[in-house]
């Protein structure tokens, strides 16, 4: 835990015991190997040391059996160690289906978290004890890698695409997040940490915390319903489905693009149609949506993906019910209890971003989540002057 030094990271996850067997085991492994390497090179350099200019050494053709030897017990154990670490990777990269969906954003230096009621955080993460978390993970600037030693999870955050991690807190307390890559003059100082609650406490932490901003907690669904409706997107998207796609259902879909190939609409792909529309045109729809590279932020992206993924889980049976799909406005998302909201999927940052670059070196102290100027000062909502149709072709 934190204030706390051990040469071996506490476990404090799930997963931690296993990765920490596997690391035990190639270390034992690798030692053991170099101990006899290095012993045997020095016997034979002592016992086999040439004695007279005139010797000449015994010539050996070969030994079949010692060469089968010396080659199959290597392969078995180095397949051990493949096969461990497959069951390892299987296990670290397969989120249970009942996680929490929490989304992270890596900025110069901070990161920028919100929970799947909304609640946002600013190098802080609350968990519940004994629950399965999910992190989306993206970055608004360059290469960062979200690390918890605790927890044995590191996962980059890379600019324009998603990755993710996920894990399950064992142990309440405070824990250590560190960026384990270099991302710039301020690294050492983008840290923060993980507090985590027992269930019930974790419950009454959720309903306390800033609420001064109009959107502080609404959830990722209801904040990209909001931004649909502002960025007339539902100007082309919610119609008949002649300009544009309907949404209801394309998420986690087979897409058709023009010249015939196909693309899963996951979070990178909606992303990019966002982004970048022209990259991935639609069989049956004209290039017309265009781009909001630049018009609204990283969290506010993936507000809409969020709202778009919940099209498809309200229009599973019906493909076009994103015509009919109900928009949350801003008041009725404060007027909902935060016990009522439901859980979003994997992509909900709604943060858009503060002049960091500006800020002490100790900025992510100075704008801790608990105090609620910074949480409305972090919290303002993206500029929203765009007014062309978004007629997207990409979904």
């Amino acid at each position: 835990m934190i204030g706390k030094f051990s040469f071996w990271p506490e476990q404090a996850s799930s997963v931690a015991l296993e990765v920490d067997l596997l690391y035990i085991f190639i270390i034992v492994v690798t030692v053991a190997t170099s101990l006899a390497v290095y012993t045997a090179a020095a016997i034979f350099i002592v016992k086999y040391k040439r004695r007279s200019e005139d010797e000449i050494p015994e010539q050996i053709e070969g030994n079949l059996p010692l060469e089968i030897i010396w080659s199959l017990i290597p392969l078995g154990i180095v397949l051990v160690m493949f096969v461990w670490g497959i069951v390892v990777f299987y296990d670290l990269s397969r989120t249970p289906s009942d996680a929490l969906s929490f989304n992270v954003v890596g900025k110069q230096w901070m990161w920028k978290i919100q929970h799947p009621t909304g609640k946002r955080e600013i190098n802080e993460l609350h968990v519940p004890l004994g629950q399965s978390v999910k992190l989306t993970i993206t970055s608004e600037d360059v290469l960062h890698s979200f690390f918890i030693p605790a927890f044995r999870t590191k996962m980059d955050a890379v600019p324009g695409r998603y990755t993710t991690s996920w894990f399950k807190a064992t142990k309440t307390g405070e824990f250590h997040i560190f960026c384990a890559e270099y991302c710039g003059t301020k690294h050492s100082h983008m840290i923060g940490r993980v507090v985590v609650l027992d269930p019930a406490h974790y419950e009454q932490w959720l309903k306390t915390g800033s609420t001064t901003a109009a959107v502080t907690n609404e959830t990722p669904e209801v904040a990209g319903a909001r931004l649909f409706m502002e960025q007339r997107c539902n100007t082309c998207h919610v119609t008949n489905g002649l300009m544009a796609p309907l949404l209801a259902g394309v998420f986690g879909s087979q897409v058709t693009l023009q010249g015939g190939a196909t693309v899963t609409a996951d979070e990178n792909y909606l992303r990019e149609s966002i982004v970048t529309p022209q990259a991935k045109i639609v069989n049956g729809y004209q290039p017309n949506m265009p781009t909001f590279q630049g018009q609204i932020t990283e969290e506010s992206i993936m507000q809409l993906i969020a709202y778009i993924k919940s099209l498809s889980k309200a229009g599973a049976g019906a493909h076009g019910a994103a015509a009919t799909a109900p928009v949350v406005s801003t008041s009725e998302a404060q007027a909902a209890p935060l016990e009522e909201r439901q859980p979003s999927p994997p992509t909900e940052h709604i943060v858009p971003p503060v002049d960091e670059h500006s800020a002490p070196a100790d900025q992510h102290e100075h704008a801790a989540p608990s105090d609620p100027s910074a949480a409305a000062t972090e919290n303002q909502p993206a500029p929203t002057d765009h007014t062309a149709p978004a007629a997207d072709e990409h979904h």
